[in-house]
């Protein structure tokens, strides 16, 4: 279903896009022929086409059957650091605070997707397309700082967190925040 509606997005920004950065000039230009040209029809049915195809995706979903989520979201980054959203490390005291170790990264979906959270604004459900980006933007940001904690020779994180912001539109910036530490043995 994901690559139907994918597909049914693609359809329909190219066929907006041919409409409005196409149609519209073909239509100032040739006021006086009636006839519209197969091109401009295409586009509009892509448009058309499109927004029914993601609905009729969205709405198989919805009655239940529903293609099982990605699983692959683990963290991509082969490392011995641990990690703790507690200012400890349970059994191994913290013999040394290197300091603050931070990642972040913005990111966006685009306006295809924009369209199936739309869809599913009125349908009801999860906007699966914007928990995908932040589990995307999450195991980014996370990297990102364990990769800075590898630099300064950690053992863990420790009093790990994260932050959100809307930068934009559909755009949001996650923030991966802890303090970088050497274990006792």
């Amino acid at each position: 279903m994901k690559t139907l509606r994918h597909l049914g997005s693609v359809a329909f920004v190219a066929g907006l896009f041919v409409a409005i950065f196409a149609g519209i000039p073909w239509y100032v230009v040739v006021t006086d022929d009636p006839v519209v040209p197969w091109w401009l029809r295409f586009a509009i049915f892509c448009l058309l086409g499109g927004v029914l195809v993601v609905l009729l995706s969205l709405t198989v979903e919805q009655l239940g059957f529903k293609v099982a989520p990605d699983r692959g979201m683990s963290a991509g980054v082969d490392s011995r650091i641990l990690l703790s959203n507690i200012p400890t490390v349970p059994g191994r005291p913290v013999a040394e605070v290197l300091g603050l170790v931070q990642g972040h990264t913005v990111f966006a979906i685009w306006i295809g997707n924009d369209l199936s959270a739309i869809v599913r604004l009125v349908l009801g459900g999860e906007l699966t397309e914007y928990t995908e980006m932040m589990g995307k933007a999450r195991v980014v940001a996370t990297n990102r700082m364990v990769i800075q904690a590898n630099e300064m020779q950690a053992d863990a994180i420790i009093n790990v967190r994260y932050m959100t912001t809307s930068v934009v539109g559909t755009a949001s910036e996650l923030f991966a925040y802890g303090t970088a530490v050497k274990l006792s043995e």
